[in-house]
């Protein structure tokens, strides 16, 4: 019984806090560097509060898979390079934030696709995996991506995808693979990228930033 209200006030908090523009960044376990890309967030509010209209906090916070804080967040990020270990615990929280109305983005660095794709299974086993139709308004959102998720690093010379878990036709899980968008986000001396990337990088990041906030 405790649980239930528990859950219920959790709920209830959740409702009322997605009216706030908060993201947050995903804390996981299993040795992955969760905290990889730290100017990436920072700058995307920036970018998203300047040019979309957004009221973003300019830091983000950190929170654990398992905690009940993450209820307060309508967006949560992930990144990385390695290993990504959820508990049954966590993932039974995970999945109660994103059914009731929770966004994850999780952007990988490359090196977590072969992580990460177990546990999403495990955290929706009945639903798929499935790659992002191009009418999708994550593409069209802001700024217009016709051909899907823009190549912002080369590293293996496969095509960007997005690939997504819905629930109720809303996606609640967005996964960008072979595209690195949070590099491109990032402070541009640290990856020397040529401004049209980062621009293409930050505008993608946009889009799915108002998919969240103005759907």
């Amino acid at each position: 019984m405790q649980k239930i209200l528990v859950t219920l006030l959790l709920l209830i908090c959740f409702g009322l806090s997605t009216k706030a523009q908060e993201i947050a960044i995903l804390k996981y376990q299993g040795g992955g560097d969760w905290y990889a890309n730290p100017t990436a967030l920072p700058n995307l509010i920036a970018f998203c509060n300047s040019t979309i209209g957004t009221r973003l906090n300019s830091k983000p916070e950190t929170v654990e898979v398992g905690s009940n804080s993450i209820f307060q967040y309508p967006f949560l990020h992930m990144t990385g390079h390695g290993n990504v270990v959820f508990s049954s615990e966590e993932k039974e929280n995970l999945r109660d934030y994103l059914l009731s109305g929770g966004f994850l983005h999780i952007d990988d660095n490359y090196g977590m696709r072969e992580y990460i794709i177990g546990q999403i299974e495990e955290l929706f086993p009945n639903s798929d995996l499935e790659e992002i139709g191009l009418d999708h308004p994550i593409f069209s959102q802001e700024f217009k991506f016709p051909q899907g998720l823009p190549k912002i690093h080369e590293h293996d010379g496969k095509r960007p995808q997005a690939m997504g878990i819905f629930e109720n036709n809303r996606l609640v899980l967005l996964l960008t693979l072979e595209s690195d968008l949070g590099d491109g986000w990032e402070d541009p001396a640290v990856h020397n990228d040529p401004e049209e990337i980062r621009k293409k990088a930050l505008q993608m990041g946009a889009n799915i930033v108002s998919y969240v906030f103005k759907n």
